[in-house]
């Protein structure tokens, strides 16, 4: 075996992990147990979602694991997960990814006995789905986080594009769990094994249901704060109008006695400019009571 090909044996089935295989490795695996080449190969393309058929002798599923960091931001599949490959039958397991698994390694350098290839599927199965677990707190966090933020009245320190990345990465994530909950459906296991497969389909349900409101949160989030941010741009629309209407009138009287006309009959007068300013108060007193009157002020 190479460095990057292992082996393992259990009482009834042996188990063949392949991590970040060369296209010549996909060959001679497809070669040596009568598989498609095709399939083999998809199984370390980028992009593929979660599925499950039969080819030939074994049934292929593939599964993708959260692998993105907390505060990394990510809007596509890729970024946010990787995927492993599965070939399998009654009496070999087959396990093709492109880049190293902490849980994988972990169940494969275990003592762990497995009495078929059902046991040990549902155990990688059941990792695969607790990557999820972390992902799912950090988002509830950061929502409540954003959330203290905008009623605290610190709209300054949130960003719309952050906003948006929590948005698509809960969106994302709910789908790939959709798609995962469709596949474990599918996956047949004999009847010793349905507890524990059971077990892993409740799990599945909680996390769904957990991004779900993750998601609906995230996006009453951003609705929010584009209400908030709106009202703020009103607030400031509000109150240069109100200036504007102050200072309009009065304007328009300075405009008036700022004309160079030779005949003004009221620049003669000896309390002109008394007259004038009192004028201007009692107008701005006026147009207090009014906006008062009408709730505006």
């Amino acid at each position: 075996m190479t460095k990057n090909i292992s082996e393992k044996s259990f009482e009834s089935f042996n188990w063949l992990d392949i991590k970040g295989p060369t296209e010549a490795q996909l060959e001679d695996i497809a070669k040596k147990f009568d598989l498609e080449v095709f399939p083999v190969k998809d199984s370390v393309e980028h992009g593929h979602l979660p599925k499950i058929e039969k080819i030939k002798n074994f049934n292929f599923i593939i599964l993708r694991a959260y692998t993105a960091n907390e505060y990394d931001n990510n809007s596509t599949v890729g970024e946010l997960s990787n995927k492993v490959a599965f070939f399998y039958n009654e009496k070999q397991l087959i396990t093709i990814h492109r880049t190293s698994f902490p849980f994988l390694e972990d169940i494969f350098k275990s003592d762990l006995k497995c009495t078929s290839v059902y046991e040990l599927l549902i155990r990688i199965f059941k990792e695969i789905i607790l990557t999820y677990n972390a992902p799912s707190q950090w988002q509830t966090d950061q929502i409540d986080e954003v959330e203290k933020t905008i009623f605290l009245k610190q709209q300054n320190k949130i960003s719309l594009e952050d906003l948006y990345f929590q948005k698509a990465e809960t969106r994302i994530t709910k789908k790939l769990l959709v798609l995962t909950q469709n596949v474990i459906n599918k996956f047949h296991v004999p009847e010793e094994n349905s507890s524990a497969l059971e077990d892993v389909k409740d799990n599945l349900v909680k996390l769904i249901l957990a991004y779900e409101e993750a998601m609906d949160d995230a996006i009453n989030l951003m609705n929010t704060f584009m209400s908030v941010t709106a009202q703020k741009n009103n607030d400031v629309v509000k109150l240069l109008t109100v200036f504007s209407a102050f200072f309009l009138p009065l304007t328009f009287l300075v405009g008036v006695y700022g004309m160079n006309f030779k005949y003004m009959p009221e620049l003669e007068w000896k309390y002109g400019y008394l007259y004038a300013i009192i004028f201007m108060f009692v107008m701005c007193v006026f147009i207090y009571i009014w906006f008062k009157r009408k709730n505006i002020m």
